[in-house]
């Protein structure tokens, strides 16, 4: 209510509204500065919705209170079960790449706004929904530009939001424009869904109003700038016209039993055992690299923990070739597959081999007949 304006017929008559739903009510008598509080809140006990509360929201004076004693009513916050929140997609991609209408397309109804200009969606939502009987919850997030163009605070914490959400979801569906190609942007947020080690499926969005050249084009160009996500599943869509977008959620269930699938450790073993014989490891100081056994570390994404002797003098292109064998074995596509290597520590290392007694009295023979000599 308005400190003053003093009570009106129409803050009496919303408060009976709210006397009627039976739902806890906090008075709050708002532009009270130049007023004294038990004079400005003295009028509006007559609404019978309790002790006013007087504050100033232009001068911040009694705003933090009033949140903390709001936010004490409320009950606290429950998290729904994970089975009822499904596989978690996390949708993200730069500003107007058509997250939204792409979300709005696989529900089949216009459920979150959707409009031509950038920015347009500030936090990330959450849309739960079922899809040929199984449960998942849609991500929209905020379009993540490079941080030189970000300048407003409401926008950079968009862009956490929006990094966190990725973080936290199952899959990432990373929406491209066909229509402006592969950008720097788009890279770098492919990085970004790599180092989160979450099950990625790439959507290259507009594509209708490509002409073959142009199609042709975009497809070299995500060979050429995003050769990394070599192991993720390209779809062709329109969001606005529903072309592709109904194969999407195959996509997105394959990455997801890729992700979570369950690797039995003689079958991780021979498949690392194949790989060595056909490519042995390279010298180290003229030893050769010996790697043993391989056993499941973690699922989504798949850690594969291989032990052996100098693990830690495995080059990168050797750890990249195990893999794409793993990969190519277990058919680990649209997952990032992580590799952690453990060395067994010699029990012997820094010990002296004590001799028995018997060789004791072999040695000192040994050398009183090479002091004769």
């Amino acid at each position: 209510v308005d400190a003053r304006e003093g009570l009106t017929g129409g803050d009496e008559q919303i408060a009976a509204e709210l006397r009627r739903t039976g739902k806890p009510v906090t008075l709050v008598v708002n532009k009270s500065e130049s007023l004294d509080r038990d004079l400005a809140a003295a009028e509006f006990h007559a609404l019978g919705l309790g002790e006013p509360v007087p504050i100033s929201a232009a001068h911040g004076r009694g705003v933090k209170p009033l949140i903390n004693e709001v936010l004490e009513t409320l009950p606290p916050a429950e998290e729904p079960p994970e089975e009822e929140r499904g596989i978690q997609i996390a949708v993200v991609g730069r500003p107007n790449v058509g997250k939204s209408t792409l979300i709005n397309r696989l529900l089949g109804e216009e459920r979150l706004v959707a409009y031509d200009q950038p920015g347009t969606t500030r936090d990330s939502v959450q849309v739960p929904f079922e899809h040929a009987g199984r449960r998942y919850t849609l991500v929209d997030t905020a379009g993540v530009r490079r941080r030189a163009r970000v300048s407003e605070g409401i926008e950079k914490f968009s862009v956490i939001k929006a990094l966190q959400a990725m973080e936290q979801a199952n899959v990432v569906l990373l929406v491209l424009d066909a229509h402006e190609g592969v950008t720097e942007q788009d890279a770098s947020l492919a990085g970004h869904v790599l180092e989160s080690g979450r099950a990625l499926v790439v959507v290259v969005n507009k594509w209708d109003g490509l002409d073959p050249d142009q199609r042709d084009r975009v497809k070299a160009e995500l060979e050429r700038k995003l050769p990394f996500l070599s192991f993720a599943e390209v779809k062709f869509v329109s969001a606005l016209h529903g072309t592709g977008v109904g194969h999407l959620m195959d996509a997105v269930d394959a990455a997801y039993r890729a992700a979570t699938a369950d690797l039995k450790t003689p079958e991780l073993t021979r498949v690392l055992e194949e790989a060595v014989q056909e490519h042995q490891p390279p010298l180290v100081r003229g030893r050769r690299i010996k790697l043993r056994y391989a056993h499941q570390g973690g699922r989504n994404p798949p850690i594969i923990v291989i032990h052996g002797n100098q693990t830690e003098s495995v080059p990168a292109a050797y750890q990249r070739y195990l893999v794409n064998r793993f990969r190519q074995a277990f058919g680990l596509w649209g997952t990032p597959v992580r590799i952690e290597f453990r060395t067994a520590e010699n029990p012997y290392k820094g010990r002296r081999n004590k001799l028995t007694q018997r060789q004791r009295q072999k040695r000192r023979r040994l050398m009183k007949h090479v002091k004769r000599r």
